[in-house]
């Protein structure tokens, strides 16, 4: 089984793309760039959903239905699906049922600094990780900072207060559709491991962030920075969830903004 790594150690041979892959959460904000990414490589992708629709197969992670039907054959799953509440119930249905199929290759999305923060939701990251590295089967981790859809969101959400609040912290957010990218040549290679771990293009402050997310929606607001107690928001404020050594793409928080229809 391939181990933690800081970079990768390819083992066995690449996966080709005439190969179906599996990839859970392909609905979802990175799951969609992720299987269009790479259907526009070559690849045959069989998406797993709770839905019936083209290129689906039927099948729930919570409670292990319909997995044995869509792993059939399969040699590389991209395991992206996450609700943030049963994601170790999740893995493990997946885990087992990739282990009888015969899976080879699984690659893993998680998040920056989930070994060292305390937020409950890294938390579940960090044991999917340790379920992953635990099984049979050749693993790939990649962490990755917070996308630009989360930054969004959380301005979003505030539209209709009188002020826009912000954590007084720096983010690095990233594009979906670089982590699509480097997920796509992750699966196609030989298991890594841990993988070296990606980050936006920019370190910028929360507060920038904020008046980019003014300047592009065309709103006026007061930005009113915030400190928050407890040892999450002190996790933020030390920066255990940037990766400014491991800067991956191109795509900035102001051209996702450009690209958002008004």
């Amino acid at each position: 089984m391939a181990g933690r790594h800081s970079s990768p150690t390819p083992q066995g041979q690449n996966v080709s793309v005439t190969d179906t892959i599996l990839v859970t959460g392909g609905t979802g904000s990175l799951g969609r760039p992720l299987v269009d990414t790479l259907r526009a490589q070559g690849s045959t992708v069989r998406v797993l959903s709770r839905k019936a629709g083209d290129g689906r197969a039927v099948g729930d992670l919570r409670s292990g239905t319909g997995l044995d039907e869509a792993l059939a054959g399969i040699r590389t799953v991209i395991h992206c699906a996450t609700d943030g509440r049963t994601d170790v119930t999740a893995a493990k249905q997946l885990l087992a049922a990739a282990e009888r199929a015969g899976v080879q290759h699984l690659v893993y999305i998680s998040i920056v600094g989930v070994d060292r923060h305390p937020l409950p939701y890294y938390r579940l990251k960090l044991q999917v990780e340790e379920l992953v590295e635990a099984s049979s089967i050749d693993s790939t981790i990649l962490r990755a900072t917070q996308f630009h859809d989360l930054v969004h969101g959380v301005f979003r959400a505030q539209r209709w207060l009188p002020v826009l609040f912000t954590p007084a912290c720096s983010f690095q957010p990233i594009s979906t559709h670089d982590v699509a990218t480097r997920l796509a040549e992750l699966a196609l290679a030989a298991p890594a491991g841990r993988a070296a771990d990606i980050g936006g293009p920019e370190v910028v402050t929360s507060a920038d962030l904020a008046r980019q997310y003014l300047a592009g929606t065309g709103r006026r607001r007061r930005i009113v920075p915030l400190k928050l107690p407890g040892r999450s928001f002190a996790a933020y404020a030390n920066g255990t969830h940037l990766a400014p050594d491991h800067r991956y793409g191109t795509g900035t928080f102001a051209e996702f903004l450009a690209g958002l229809n008004p």
